[in-house]
């Protein structure tokens, strides 16, 4: 065998047990008994040591460099780079404090689910002022004298940098602000009224994820607090959640988290279990969940078709025609929650995020000012007070399992999405028609052969250029955004 074959082997193994890891966390916010957690904590702590020493293995590194890249096809030279980069990562990090990360995010998980129940911001910042330590303590370790906010960006978007983000952002928040203030000064579209049966959500749920090509015989929907997508190749799981009187949040869940979970089940079956058969980046992941949610299944053409399964489903729920549910849909309204923002405003949310998550890391704010800080930025945002911690500084679970640098990616995903869609409907000049009889397959599977096949051969602004044929920016999102909510509330 050569040096490849041996590397690519042991990664195999180590792509598997990384996989089994995934399925903890799955089984931890769906099914685990809550008296796990304690346990579950451990088990993660200790399936982390395995890995990292996997990660960290010398033999790694003598592979890599008895590897000739240059003779390498460009999948194999795609999967060293892969290695070299996780390769390299992982030795920068010291494996006691991996393994601690993992058992206090952990366990700190499991603490903001209970405070956030609680609306007591107190019983978790303690944890969360460990997550925090450790994460600086990690961005150290990573950025190796550079920049710790762009060492953790790394994990989620390689090859971007705070910078690009400031760039990006700085164009998005004044055009943003600008539409929802022209918006929020028109009337607003009616809102759906009475109660629907969560038996029946779930099972229009269902459909919908069928409708969008999530293949159910290697994946399954559940509930959970916050709806996530997990695994990758033939096991890809995704959660929904329900509310009784608002249906929409547990159908644009789904479609969001099929979104998602579509990326992983398209990508090339040669790439099972190497460091290609995942999603290249959380940004290019969020770009697929997006579009699915949004371009598509809050297209007029395809709201016209969800109209009469809900009809079917519900009977008569305060909407009287297509056009007024299309905007009922896209309704722009003040609200608190991230992910039940409109497509105007989520953005807003999410630029917040990561303006105090930066200021954590670097040590500008401190996990004891952090709600007050949250709050100051939400009134100065949206105009309105957090009324409670569960609808602010509480509602995302990202920092308490140390996500910090994966907010951003959200808004990267829209603007990456923004111009997908831009060269999928020049692609596809019939689409409307379609969606308009619940049929997504010309668009899912534009998706699919454009950019979910490839799934880690090319870095992430690579992947998005090949599919679209632009350099990713912020102008397709916003002329999508102006156009649609210029006609919806007649601008």
């Amino acid at each position: 065998m050569t040096a490849y074959d041996d590397l690519m082997a042991f990664s195999h193994d180590t792509q598997a047990l990384s996989q089994v890891a995934g399925r903890l966390g799955w089984d931890q916010e769906t099914i685990m008994p809550r008296g796990a957690a304690p346990q579950r904590a451990e088990e993660m702590a200790a399936m982390e040591g395995v890995l990292q020493a996997r990660r960290t293995d010398p033999r790694v590194g003598e592979w890599l460099a008895a590897i000739d890249v240059s003779a390498l096809d460009p999948v194999g030279a795609a999967n060293v780079r892969e290695i070299k980069r996780s390769f390299e990562r992982a030795m920068k990090v010291p494996a006691d404090l991996a393994a601690t990360l993992a058992r206090v995010t952990s366990t700190a998980q499991g603490k903001w689910a209970e405070a956030r129940a609680a609306d007591d911001v107190a019983a978790f910042l303690p944890v969360l002022a460990e997550v925090v330590d450790l994460k600086r303590q990690e961005g150290s370790a990573l950025a190796a004298g550079g920049d710790i906010y762009d060492a953790m960006l790394a994990d989620y978007e390689p090859g971007t940098t705070a910078a690009d983000l400031d760039a990006m952002f700085g164009a998005l928040r004044p055009a943003l602000t600008a539409l929802r203030a022209a918006i929020l000064d028109q009337p607003a579209p009616q809102t759906v009224s009475g109660t629907f049966d969560e038996a029946a959500q779930l099972k229009l749920s269902a459909l919908l994820a069928q409708t969008f090509g999530y293949d159910t015989h290697h994946g399954r929907i559940d509930k959970a607090v916050h709806p996530f997508s997990s695994g990758s190749g033939l096991d890809v799981r995704i959660t929904t959640r329900t509310n009784p009187t608002d249906p929409f949040n547990c159908f644009y869940s789904t479609i969001h988290e099929v979104g998602h979970a579509c990326y992983e089940q398209n990508i090339d079956a040669a790439y099972l279990l190497t460091p290609l058969g995942a999603g290249v980046s959380m940004g290019v992941h969020e770009s697929q969940s997006r579009i699915y949610e949004n371009q598509i299944g809050r297209s007029r053409a395809f709201t016209g078709w969800l109209y009469g399964q809900m009809r079917d489903a519900f009977g008569d729920f305060g909407i009287d025609g297509e056009d007024a549910f299309y905007a009922t849909v896209n309704r722009v309204s003040d609200g608190y929650i991230r992910t039940e923002a409109d497509e105007v405003q989520y953005n807003l949310h999410v630029l917040l995020r990561f303006d105090l998550e930066r200021a954590l890391m670097t040590g500008d704010l401190q996990v004891g000012d952090l709600e007050a800080a949250w709050n100051d930025r939400f009134k100065a945002d949206f105009g309105y007070a957090v009324d409670k911690p569960s609808n602010g500084v509480l509602q995302d679970v990202h920092w308490s399992v140390g996500l910090f640098g994966y907010f951003p990616t959200y808004s990267l995903g829209n603007v990456y999405a923004g111009c997908l869609n831009e060269a999928m409907r020049a692609a596809l000049p019939n689409l409307d028609a379609q969606l308009g009889q619940g049929n997504t397959s010309a668009a899912t599977g534009w998706l699919r052969d454009s950019l979910q096949t490839h799934g880690g051969l090319y870095a992430p602004r690579e992947v998005i250029e090949r599919a679209s044929g632009m350099a990713p920016g912020p102008a397709p999102l916003l002329a999508y955004l102006e156009a649609k909510f210029g006609d919806i509330y007649g601008l």
